[in-house]
Order: C-alpha cells, then structure tokens, then sequence
C-alpha cells in the first residue's frame, strides 16, 4: 500500500512537471474593442497558444488559420491538431479564431496580423526567433495567409508561409464561390477581386511557401495553388507544391486522407530544409 501511493505521488509529479515544461493556453486577441467591425457583437477574436518544451524550442513559430469558407472555423482538424504537431517538433505555434468578414475584409486581415505581432511581442518569453515567424492556412485560411504574406508589413509580415488546399483568388468564377461572397460581400467590384487575390501580389520578396493540394479538389479548383506557385516561381521567390492524386478537400489532419503519411514526409522535411 506505501509503494502504491509513492508511485502515485511520483506520477502527479511527473505530470506536473510535463505540464510545467509544455505549455497550452488560450488569449484574447485584443485588451480592449476589436478593430473593424463586422455586425456580430458575440465574434471574438482569440487565439490559443502552442508552446513547446523550453530545452527543445527551435525558435520557430507559425500561426495557423483554419479555413471554413469565411463562414465558420475547422478549429480542431486545420488548428488544434496542427498546433499540437508543431508543439511537439520543437515550433511555437498559435491558432487563431478569427472573426468573419460578414463583407468586410479588414476584419479577419486585422486579426492575422494582430496574432503575428502578438506572437514577436512575445518572442522573448515564448523563446521564438523574430525573424522566422511563419503563417499557415487552410481554403478559406489559406487564403487568409496568403493575403498577410503578400501584402502585410513590418511586424505583421511571416517569414515563410504554409498553404493547405488553399483558396487564391478573389476573381469571380475562379476561386470559391462561398469564400468570395463572404469576404467582399457588397465590395465585389474587379477592383476588390484584385486586390484581394493574391496571386496578383507577389513580388520577390514575397516569404517562401510550401503548398499541398489534390488534383481532385471540387470545392476549391486546384489553379488556385498551382497558379500561386507559378508566380512564386517567377519572381524568385522559394516555393515547394505538392499535388496529391486524389483526396478532395478539408482533410487537414486526418489520418483518412490516402496520402496522410507522404504529405507529412513531405511537410516534414520542407521544415527541415530552411
């Protein structure tokens, strides 16, 4: 009976000492009212931070944006999941619930780049290098990364971006549909297609990107990521795409996606090479 409750006592230290070591929390985006607004009083914008153990911290961090088509977030599959991936590769990463445009683009845009400028406020504490901080996005979230990668500054600007089966362009007919009608909403003039499709906006000094997609998107064509890269390419800027044969779309995390392991191979070791 003695050895049992020293065996129990030592293993409530050892997990307290795990959770002491690694760390999950959650943090409201901003201290007071949000900028911009988008009609919805209860849309919070909060994110929930991934902290890897101290002595194995690489001094990288991403933030990642799940997609859900500016309707509605896949928090678990395209940002818990992953935050808990990067966690345990030695990378800070903070998955953000941003609020829906509702037809006003600089909401979910002023979120991004809150949560990038939160995350290099932080760079001491979360022992996180200032110049390797990287966003990533899914669909609609990719689309999301890919406007803070081509077009924001100064803190707010990633260093690399990580791009899921990502939504591009803003040009009707060519992206998605749900995507461009709850993101512009009434500012779907040629002129908002363009400036927010960001394939439009890459120039060299654009951050590298790794991109994966299936040939058999039917939710968002797969030109989207393949175009992307194809200007990546021509401005210089280093840039990975892997299109997998088949698998559709939203599989984010899920180990169901055919080509879960090789995807992941091939994540892990763009990861590794810069």
């Amino acid at each position: 009976m003695q050895y049992r409750k020293i065996f129990l006592t030592l293993a409530a230290v050892a997990v307290s000492f795990a959770a002491m070591a690694q760390q999950t929390f959650d943090v409201n985006l901003y201290s007071g009212s949000a900028p911009n607004d988008n009609g919805d009083r209860y849309d919070t914008a909060k994110v929930r931070v991934f902290l890897p153990v101290e002595s194995e911290a690489t001094g990288r961090a991403v933030v990642i944006c799940p997609g859900g088509g500016y309707h509605h977030l896949a928090l678990k599959k395209e940002g818990y999941d992953w935050g808990e991936f990067f966690q345990s590769q030695g990378i800070a990463a903070v998955v953000l619930k941003y609020r829906m445009p509702h037809g006003n683009p600089d909401v979910p845009i002023s979120d991004a780049e809150q949560a990038m400028k939160l995350v290099r406020a932080n760079a001491a504490g979360w022992h996180v290098s200032l110049n390797d901080v990287g966003i990533m996005g899914f669909s609609a979230g990719g689309h999301l990364a890919s406007t803070i990668a081509t077009q924001s500054t100064g803190d707010a600007k990633p260093n690399f971006q990580i791009l899921f089966y990502p939504v591009i362009t803003m040009m009707e007919g060519y992206g998605h549909e749900g995507s461009f009608h709850n993101f512009l909403g009434d500012h779907d003039s040629k002129k908002y297609q363009k400036r927010y499709s960001s394939d439009m906006h890459v120039t060299r000094v654009t951050p590298r990107a790794f991109i994966a997609l299936c040939d058999d998107d039917q939710a968002v064509p797969p030109a989207n990521g393949v175009n992307y890269y194809m200007e990546l390419y021509r401005n210089d800027v280093r840039a990975t795409l892997h299109v997998y044969p088949g698998g559709g779309h939203g599989w984010g995390s899920n180990i169901s996606f055919k080509y879960h392991d090789e995807m992941m191979m091939d994540f892990k070791a763009w990861l590794k090479s810069f």
